[in-house]
């Protein structure tokens, strides 16, 4: 996960198949431990150019659309 701000958050998810994919969302900004799920249910989905500039580290790996 990655907070762009106090109440932005985006959430990277890992799938059992060896993709990826990012979601982001605004939230409450309290505990984004807690709030990460949230983001992941209801976020919407990053393109993929602007979720590879967030989570670099995922690079070279496949991601869901």
């Amino acid at each position: 996960m990655k907070a762009l701000s106090q109440k932005v958050l985006c959430v990277a998810h890992t799938r059992k198949e060896g993709m990826w994919c990012a979601y982001c969302d605004a939230v409450p900004g309290y505990n984004h431990e807690n709030e990460s799920e949230l983001v992941f249910q209801h976020g919407d989905r990053l393109p993929i150019r602007i979720a590879e500039v967030i989570f670099p580290q995922f690079r070279g790996v496949p991601y869901a659309y």
